[in-house]
């Protein structure tokens, strides 16, 4: 079942977005080469609590940081460690912050200095297929709608989406019902509401889309050790269109 919150948990909700796009965005200029990944761990736990809210990962499920950190061939879920980045890499920071009770949940993906074309259009492509994703999340349209038209974008530029894993609907849990695939036929699936919140999440490879999950039993990797790209936002669908409850108070600034 779909939970459809009030306008009170929205409100909530926009807070902890609100710092959690804070957060991000205070990230990506430490994102640099000889950096570690355990750095932007510890910076994004202080400037959460700094800011009244809490890191929803520590301990969800055993997970042992605040932050995912995801390098190159990694597609999500990678640990923070004493790894540094190289100039080069890219690096995808998901994030979620609890405030009050409620979730939000925001990712993004960073060029570590200079990047390969090739690897500069997989960022946008996946920043583009959020971007079309989110504006299928309106009243009256159906859940595959989005997931057909990430799919669709991240497919005419020769990249495959990711089936192993999947946006999510969120609120007063990090995850909920519904599942949202990157990938599908549009017009299949439940019809969208006012007062449903999801995360929407593509998850982009610039090759094959199998992946595999390593031995620590987070790190999720591409099969075919070619690089992936994540974006994700916390969504509420209203009766005028999707509000971005995560959206940043500046320009993204991965491009």
């Amino acid at each position: 079942m779909i939970e459809l919150k009030s306008p009170s948990q929205i409100v909530t909700m926009r807070r902890a977005g609100r710092i959690l796009a804070e957060v991000l965005e205070a990230l990506v200029p430490a994102v640099r080469p000889g950096v570690t990944t355990q750095a932007l761990d510890d910076l994004a736990r202080e400037a959460m609590v700094r800011r009244g809210g809490r890191p929803a990962f520590q301990g969800y499920r055993g997970y042992p940081s605040s932050i995912c950190t995801s390098v190159n061939d990694e597609v999500v879920h990678g640990i923070p460690s004493r790894r540094k980045l190289s100039e080069g890499d890219i690096i995808g920071i998901d994030a979620g912050v609890v405030l009050e009770g409620y979730y939000a949940d925001s990712a993004v993906t960073v060029a570590v200095g200079d990047v390969r074309p090739q690897v500069r259009e997989l960022l946008r492509t996946t920043e583009e297929a959020l971007a079309e994703g989110i504006a299928q999340a309106q009243p009256g349209k159906h859940l595959s709608d989005i997931s057909h038209a990430i799919q669709k974008k991240a497919e005419s530029r020769g990249f495959s989406v990711v089936r192993d894993f999947v946006g999510h609907g969120i609120g007063s849990q990090l995850h909920e019902a519904p599942q949202i695939p990157n990938y599908g036929a549009p017009g299949k699936g439940p019809l969208l509401k006012a007062g449903m919140c999801l995360a929407i999440e593509p998850m982009v490879n610039a090759g094959r889309w199998p992946v595999k999950v390593l031995e620590d039993g987070w790190t999720a990797v591409t099969q075919d050790g070619s690089w992936s790209a994540h974006f994700e936002h916390t969504v509420a669908v209203t009766e005028s269109g999707p509000e971005i409850l995560t959206e940043w108070p500046k320009k993204n600034p991965s491009k």
